[in-house]
């Protein structure tokens, strides 16, 4: 024991195990390429039920095999479903009958790469069963444990979402909006087993086994093995596991006398972690967890000096909020700047009432009528303040960029111990330039945004932006198993909305409708609803139901909205609109829009049809065009042989669904482009177009 208290003493020690982790890391991160033991034509799989989440009709399975594999299963019936919730557990050793695939990557900029995150938790394919068999039930003690688990917490009527959230650290059961609530105002971490919930859980352990008079080792020991269990039970979350360990550690150097600081005791807790799981690095929770505790107990003398608790809860706040602005903005490209307040607010709220209450609550679930009572306040109370605008967004940084945000943080504290301010000015300043950088530098991109079987086009030039059409539609296929999900789909939240953010876009200037069928504005009230939107531009003809509903939400919102224009003029840069006549359909009657970008000239043609080529081509003089945005998809009711001749696009996009059900884009219509550079949401992904130094450069984000 005295070797080992040398060893962990030594400076030596810790330059040895960081670089010895680093290089694991590169080794196994970036230079051994992991590869799969199945194949794209396996189509069963065995192994164990280590996790499943029933959400609506909806069923996701994460089977345990000699590798991991994400399924998913759509039960038809009512029956069926409580069929499989009644007699498969955790732990039920199953034969999945399925389609195996390979997980695609985004298909649009920056957003979540759900490939990537699978292949950062060594699942290589996911699966759509057509079957599952019980091959057999589970007689393992842990699974039974947190099958015992699941069913107590369960039978709570009211509160078993939220109990679930901060016994087990699975909130996947509390409603999606109210989720994203807590994300805006900056809280969510409160709702993440980490150290506060594992330094409250080992308190009562250890108070209660203190009670039997055992000695200070045997507690440890058994605290120890109670973790172990924790980690278990919460599927070994990168927060939990990074408290946990830290924990035993402190345990192990208190019980023998090492003298080892926490600072290296913590040091020690994150790198035999990444060293045991290399890839847990990519982990947010992990990071998050890892990041803020480090400047916690690095700079704890400036929290320890104040006095009074909410002084001391300010500094804490303040110090949270300051180091977790990078992984923030990196990830989610936002921040809300009134989070300290909401800290101050809500970190009582939840750690001294309701995950103590949860945690009895499990215990005694008579207690679910009063923690119900006070999810209910705290629910409220955050869609209150959620209605407050404080949510910034950034356009994303590098990681290069994060790595100077922490250098500057970090001289900023050590600074502010000393009662100087100038760095963390600078830091403020760095951070009023990253916020401002979409007016500071000039850019023009047009950026064809993939939304499936459906339209969405972003343009934008010089810090103002013009959206033609939001998309409507998930799928076609499996759009209705999508709609019957507790958590429904929805592209304004999960695409528009994040993209815009990532791009540093704060408005939409002019929200131009093509026409009113769904898949073109099916999106449009989800996006007035949920981001700024300055004005709105219909197309000619009667407004349908769909724009009937739209001209409600933009009335009572005070937007402006006006129809069949002719011109609009944005930063010098003219969009014309190519009218002709009012027809008895919304497809011809669709906007189409002809533009000129540092004279690269663009015609974007809504679903207008063959019919509607004709007039237009009586009527103007088109130039040869340098991008088109091809009409209706790529259906053979546009796109005419005359037109195309007449217009000689040099490239050619389709906004399309993959494998819709209209056969879209038609082979002819292929054939009559293939003069141009054709590009396909379907199989390029989103695709934007770069205007730089007077050049035309287009990236693709593929699958």
């Amino acid at each position: 024991m005295k070797r080992l208290k040398i060893i962990l003493q030594s400076k030596y020690f810790y330059f040895i195990l960081i670089l010895t982790t680093l290089i694991f890391v590169i080794f196994n991160n970036y230079i051994i390429k992991r590869q799969s033991i199945y194949y794209d034509n396996s189509n069963s799989v065995t192994g164990i039920i280590d996790d499943y989440h029933i959400d609506g009709d909806y069923l996701s399975i994460n089977l345990k095999s000699k590798e991991n594999i994400n399924a998913t299963y759509y039960f038809k019936t009512e029956k069926e479903k409580n069929n499989f919730a009644l007699n498969y557990k955790l732990g039920d050793k199953v034969k999945l009958i399925g389609e195996l695939s390979s997980p695609i990557n985004n298909t649009n900029f920056n957003l979540f790469n759900y490939k990537e995150y699978l292949y950062n938790n060594n699942i290589f394919y996911t699966m759509t069963l057509s079957e599952i068999k019980k091959e057999k039930s589970n007689k393992s003690i842990l699974y039974n444990i947190k099958n015992s688990t699941l069913s107590r917490i369960d039978k709570l009527s009211k509160s078993n979402n939220y109990v679930k959230a901060f016994v087990l650290g699975d909130n996947k059961d509390i409603d999606l909006s109210i989720r994203q609530i807590y994300q805006n105002l900056g809280i969510s971490h409160l709702f993440a087993v980490s150290g506060m919930h594992v330094t409250f859980l080992t308190g009562v352990v250890v108070f209660i086994l203190k009670k039997f008079k055992l000695k200070e080792i045997k507690i440890y020991i058994l605290v120890s093995l109670f973790l172990y269990l924790y980690v278990f039970l919460t599927g070994f979350s990168g927060s939990v596991l990074r408290a946990s360990l830290f924990f035993i550690l402190l345990s192990f150097n208190k019980v023998f006398k090492l003298n080892i600081s926490i600072i290296k005791v913590l040091i020690i807790t994150l790198l035999l972690i990444i060293l045991f799981n290399p890839l847990i690095i990519y982990d947010v929770g992990f990071l998050f967890s890892s990041v803020i505790s480090s400047y916690l107990i690095v700079f704890s003398s400036l929290i320890a000096n104040k006095k009074g608790y909410i002084k001391k809860l300010i500094y804490t706040s303040f110090i949270a909020l300051l180091t977790s602005i990078p992984i923030s903005l990196y990830n989610f490209f936002s921040f809300n700047y009134l989070s300290i307040i909401y800290n101050l607010l809500f970190v009582p709220l939840i750690s001294i009432i309701i995950f103590p209450l949860s945690i009895i609550t499990f215990i005694f679930p008579m207690l679910d009528n009063i923690l119900y009572l006070c999810i209910d306040v705290l629910e409220k109370l955050s869609i209150f303040l959620n209605n407050i605008d404080s949510n910034i967004s950034f356009i994303k940084p590098s990681i290069l960029i994060c790595f100077i945000y922490y250098i500057f943080i970090t001289i900023s504290l050590i600074f502010i111990k000393r009662n100087n301010r100038i760095p963390l000015i600078l830091f403020i300043l760095i951070l009023i330039i990253h916020y401002n950088f979409n007016s500071i530098y000039e850019d023009k991109y047009v950026l064809t945004i993939d939304v499936n079987q459906g339209d969405s086009i972003l343009i934008h030039s010089n810090n103002k932006n013009v959206l033609i059409d939001t998309g409507g539609k998930v799928s076609i296929k499996k759009e209705e198993k999508w709609q019957k999900r507790k958590n429904t789909y929805n592209i304004t939240n999960s695409t528009l909305i994040p993209l815009f953010k990532s791009l540093g876009i704060k408005k939409i200037d002019y929200l131009i409708l093509s026409h009113g069928d769904y898949d073109h504005m099916g999106e449009a009230i989800n996006l007035v609803n949920n981001f700024k939107v300055e004005k709105v531009i219909l197309n000619c003809g009667p407004y349908n139901d769909l724009e009937s509903e739209l001209i409600k939400v933009l009335d009572k919102k005070k937007i402006k909205y006006y129809s069949c224009i002719k011109e609009l003029n944005i930063n010098n840069n003219k969009l014309y609109f190519l009218h002709t006549k009012k027809y008895d359909n919304e497809n011809d009657n669709s906007n189409v829009i002809y533009t000129e970008l540092n004279g690269y000239k663009f015609i974007f043609m809504g679903d207008a049809s063959s019919t509607t080529e004709k007039e237009i081509m009586s009527i103007y003089n088109l130039p040869d065009i340098d991008v088109l945005k091809v009409g209706h998809h790529g259906s053979k009711t546009s796109s005419g042989k005359d037109f195309i001749n007449e217009i000689n696009p040099k490239y050619s996009i389709i906004s399309v669904g993959k494998n819709n059900r209209y056969g879209h884009p038609n082979k002819e219509v292929l054939e009559t482009l293939s003069e141009s550079k054709i590009y396909r949401t379907d199989q390029d992904g989103s695709i934007m177009i770069k205007i730089k130094n007077n050049k035309l450069n287009i990236e693709t984000c593929s699958p």
